[in-house]
């Protein structure tokens, strides 16, 4: 058999059990798909609050202890993050960061209302782009709190009681975002992402414990375009990684194709595994077929691997097997739709 060389196996072993799990490595489709017919984007920003709600907005802020700009200047890098990371990637002809349009949002804690068909048409006719990536919203919320707490100062006359004073800040970064296509007059995807980032300090008074809390803005443009470039990634396949129950008693093939899976030659496991799946007592041919379809699914076929989770249950009852069945059905659907967004 050959190995599937994309997948990576780590085996965890337990003397006492039937069964030892593995852990491998499949990719996942990319939880965005776009239509083919999109080549070139527009991105935009409708995050800043009209003037209706700007009054309420400065309220929120000066609330919250935020700098001025904070929120102005974190959506301009989140919308830079995302604008660079699609222009790193070959899927897109062309991207372009739509700055000189004026959008604003009615609404400052929620995703504000879609734009209509005909703004969007609009917009990508007079632009040259087939969809809209939009940052609908961007807003941080800071708390801050003040402390003391009995410290020894040390002098050159020595240890003195004194008091120090700490300062705690936390603001969370909140970024929502749709993807617009005015061909099928969908929103090909509305996402919400949040990243929350501690400050403190401490001094012999309050000015001196907040002035380590200065960088915060610095920090929050970094976080802010880093929200970017994770967003753009929505549209990519992505890794992760599962566990799978194989069994290692039955007979002594069983217990040799243990050990060849401890040094890793799944195989060579596998050949001893299939001898077994027309063993006349049927809990040991339920596992060997079971077993065969994990090795199958570590080589990558897929199929194959159905045939035989599915085989282990309706011919000789193993439970594991039936589970095991829809496990590899979802990942064939899947598969289909990571085939589906390859070929675009």
């Amino acid at each position: 058999m050959k190995k599937y060389s994309l997948v990576l196996l780590i085996a965890f072993f337990f003397g006492s059990c039937k069964t030892q799990q593995l852990y491998l490595n499949v990719v996942e489709p990319a939880p965005v798909t776009i239509p083919p017919y999109i080549k070139s984007v527009g991105v935009i920003n409708r995050s800043m609050p009209t003037d209706k709600t700007k009054a309420i907005d400065v309220i929120d802020k000066a609330l919250s202890l935020e700098g001025a700009d904070l929120d102005k200047d974190g959506a301009l890098e989140s919308v830079k993050g995302l604008s660079d990371e699609l222009s790193g990637n070959s899927r897109f002809t062309k991207i372009k960061e739509l700055n000189d349009i004026d959008f604003r949002t009615s609404k400052l804690t929620v995703f504000p209302d879609p734009l209509s068909w005909e703004i969007v048409a609009q917009i990508c006719k007079e632009t040259g782009t087939d969809a809209l990536f939009s940052l609908e919203k961007f807003d941080t919320d800071t708390h801050i709190n003040y402390s003391t707490r009995k410290v020894d100062i040390k002098t050159p006359l020595g240890s003195v009681p004194g008091i120090e004073h700490l300062a705690d800040m936390q603001t969370i970064v909140k970024t929502g975002w749709r993807i617009y296509d005015p061909v099928g007059k969908l929103i090909l995807d509305e996402y919400i992402y949040e990243e929350s980032l501690g400050f403190s300090g401490r001094g012999i008074n309050p000015v001196l414990a907040a002035a380590a809390l200065i960088g915060r803005k610095e920090a929050v443009n970094k976080v802010s375009n880093k929200a970017g470039h994770g967003y753009a990634l929505r549209i990519l396949p992505y890794q992760i990684r599962v566990m799978r129950d194989y069994y290692v008693k039955g007979t002594n093939n069983f217990k040799i194709a243990k050990r060849k899976a401890q040094l890793g030659k799944w195989d060579e496991a596998g050949t001893l595994w299939d001898k077994e799946t027309d063993n006349p007592n049927m809990k040991i041919a339920g596992r060997a077929c079971y077993n065969m379809a994990i090795i199958n699914e570590i080589n990558g076929d897929l199929d194959a691997a159905l045939q035989w989770a599915q085989k282990s249950y309706e011919d000789y009852n193993n439970k594991l097997g039936l589970n095991y069945t829809r496990i590899l059905e979802n990942r064939k659907y899947k598969s289909d739709v990571l085939k589906t967004q390859q070929e675009q």
